[in-house]
């Protein structure tokens, strides 16, 4: 066999593993593109339909009134009220109507519809109609209310994401949220490092029940902590005198909230790191601190970074820790807290949802795209001898 048909061959395996990154690929892109589209449609085409008629256009039922009886001409022994019910909307057309709620599209556009009482209805796709009576209108009567199916076709607007970025506060809660997630996202890095460093090549007792306790806390929900360490936060600021909802109290909670995984990830890595290199330094006379900071460290930057996005995305994305622990108030809300703000009591609005989502996925995709070369580095840390 040739080197371009062994190259080309594919194993069953391999196959399988093409397929699966395929698979997880199309799952996560379709609601996405679902998200993105539907931030760009208006609020009554989401409500109608799907996001993916978007690019065929929409059938909503919409109710209008008819010309007033000012407005009646007569011709003949009839009176006629005519006009155009699609007045102003421009590509728009009529597929149906009704004179009931209940059968909003009993007629079929331009055919004449018998409303009895010597009544008569014609509405065509374009929207003009003639309203027929044999008797005159009384200058009493309301304007008859008609339903219609109207077909409305591919409209995009850009009016969700000017509602979002020019929504009150949401420059501040910007800035309020890289305050809390830098800082706790390099808090929790540097001294996840120390520990990790001390768990991999650092002889001392109890180090392996160390280990067992950092793997156990990993598991635990955060939820259980968050009412007893506010607590002790609230108890703390009494003594000195200080609030405990403040950006230092956020960044220890989010900090010890990212540890055991930190410490976890980090150690798995530095514990793989060549022994040679480590004796060899200690021969030379290095200490710890030395060999950590002039030999690990430069050498676990992919495990760094590969947390380091997990942290990120984490505290970036948090509204019930930031809520807890710093507030609500205008001065100290988070970006997340803005945008929930702006949905409303019911959380009904969807396309400001749906801009909102793009909206705080910017920073993230930006830090990803980044270190994404260091993730699957960071993440297969240990998986080799030597790696």
């Amino acid at each position: 066999m040739t080197a371009a048909g062994s190259y080309f061959k594919i194993g069953p395996a391999r196959l399988f593993v093409h397929a699966a990154v395929l698979l997880i690929v199309i799952v996560w892109l379709i609601p996405t593109l679902g998200i993105f589209v539907s931030a760009l449609r208006d609020k009554d085409q989401i409500v109608v339909s799907g996001w993916w008629t978007a690019f065929v256009g929409s059938t909503q039922t919409a109710a209008v009134r008819l010309g007033t009886p000012d407005q009646q001409k007569q011709e003949g022994a009839t009176y006629v009220i005519s006009g155009n019910v699609l007045e102003g909307q421009t590509g728009r057309a009529v597929k149906a109507f009704g004179n009931r709620i209940q059968q909003p599209a009993a007629f079929k556009a331009g055919e004449t519809a018998d409303l009895g009482d010597g009544e008569t209805l014609q509405i065509n796709s374009d929207g003009s109609y003639r309203y027929v009576k044999n008797a005159a209108f009384s200058p009493d009567e309301r304007p008859k209310r008609i339903y219609a199916s109207v077909s409305a076709p591919p409209e995009f607007t850009m009016q969700n994401y000017k509602t979002v970025l020019t929504g009150e506060g949401i420059g501040q809660s910007f800035i309020n949220s890289l305050t809390v997630t830098i800082p706790a996202t390099i808090i929790p890095i540097l001294i996840a490092a120390f520990a990790a460093y001390a768990l991999s090549w650092m002889e001392f007792p109890g180090r392996a029940l160390l280990i067992a306790l950092v793997v156990g806390l990993i598991v635990v929900p955060l939820q259980m902590s968050l009412i007893p360490l506010l607590r002790l936060y609230n108890e703390i600021g009494n003594m000195l005198g200080q609030p405990s909802k403040t950006y230092p109290g956020i960044w220890l909670a989010h900090t010890a909230f990212g540890m055991p995984l930190a410490i976890y990830l980090l150690r798995a890595y530095i514990a793989g790191l060549p022994k040679e290199i480590i004796e060899s330094a200690r021969v030379d006379g290095a200490s710890d601190f030395e060999i950590f900071v002039r030999i690990v460290l430069p050498l676990s930057f992919p495990a760094l970074a590969s947390f380091a996005i997990f942290q990120f995305l984490w505290v970036w994305n948090d509204l019930l820790v930031a809520m807890v622990f710093l507030g609500t108030d205008k001065d100290h809300l988070v970006l997340t807290g803005s945008l929930n703000a702006l949905l409303g009591s019911r959380g009904g609005n969807w396309e400001i949802l749906t801009a909102s989502a793009f909206v705080t996925i910017i920073v993230p995709l930006l830090v990803f795209f980044g270190l994404q070369r260091y993730l699957v580095r960071g993440l297969l840390a240990g998986s080799v001898k030597g790696g």
